[in-house]
């Protein structure tokens, strides 16, 4: 892998990875609802459109028209970036074989296709959901991620927390195969006063990284990650 890091482009984030993520790594954003796992990898996507790379992003929860919205909304100008280096794909969970078979066959080919340089799969959860046991997800997750690394582009993958333990993805798989994982969660204080977001960098494959509990704030135009403050 190169020395050189790929910028999420969230300011704080890529200090606490050392410089952002190593190309061609698999990271997995995993949080609650309302933690912002979208709006992370929607940065992600802008902030290699004004690279000038070209960029998937499947989505398996939103249609593709509420994904351009999302980023109109923002202020980011995307119109000239769509379906020419910006391509959205919404995929249906629930029919198994076509979601199956297009995230598994046509997503590799279109990467070549189209020269993607990052890769956001939104989320993952849902890809898990359509196996039946947890032996052939096992199978069937590790055998996708494997064919992933061979496309040499980095991969952002969001993934939806386990209902009864805010620390674990909801199968307890994906932190496993990725490189990366970012765990996003809710904080109370005692007094019950307030809500804050916070982040962690729970593991970094072959780099140093922050280990560290940060508070981030959700903006309208970006997210911010207070790499200097403590949640408290």
């Amino acid at each position: 892998m190169s020395d050189e890091r790929m910028k999420v482009g969230i300011i704080g984030l890529d200090d606490m990875l050392g410089g952002g993520l190593i190309p061609g790594s698999i990271c997995a954003i995993i949080g609650t609802y309302g933690t912002g796992k979208t709006t992370f990898a929607l940065q992600f996507i802008w902030e290699g459109l004004k690279k000038g790379e070209h960029i998937i992003y499947i989505s398996l929860e939103e249609r593709e028209e509420r994904i351009f919205e999302y980023m109109l909304q923002k202020g980011w100008d995307i119109k000239p970036f769509m379906n020419k280096s910006l391509f959205v794909l919404k995929l249906d969970p629930t029919d198994f074989n076509l979601a199956n078979n297009r995230i598994k066959n046509e997503l590799p080919r279109l990467i070549k296709q189209v020269n993607a340089y990052r890769v956001v799969i939104d989320p993952i959860s849902l890809f898990e959901d359509l196996f039946d046991s947890d032996s052939i997800r096992r199978q069937e997750m590790f055998r996708f991620v494997e064919s992933m690394r061979d496309q040499k582009c980095t991969i952002m993958m969001t993934s939806e927390t386990d209902k009864d333990n805010p620390f674990s993805s909801r199968h307890a798989l994906i932190e496993y195969l990725a490189d990366t994982v970012i765990l996003l969660r809710y904080v109370r204080p005692s007094d019950l006063t307030d809500v804050h977001l916070a982040l962690e960098v729970v593991k970094m494959r072959m780099s140093a990284h922050s280990r560290e509990i940060k508070p981030y704030e959700i903006q309208q135009d970006q997210v911010l990650v207070y790499s200097e403050a403590n949640v408290f």
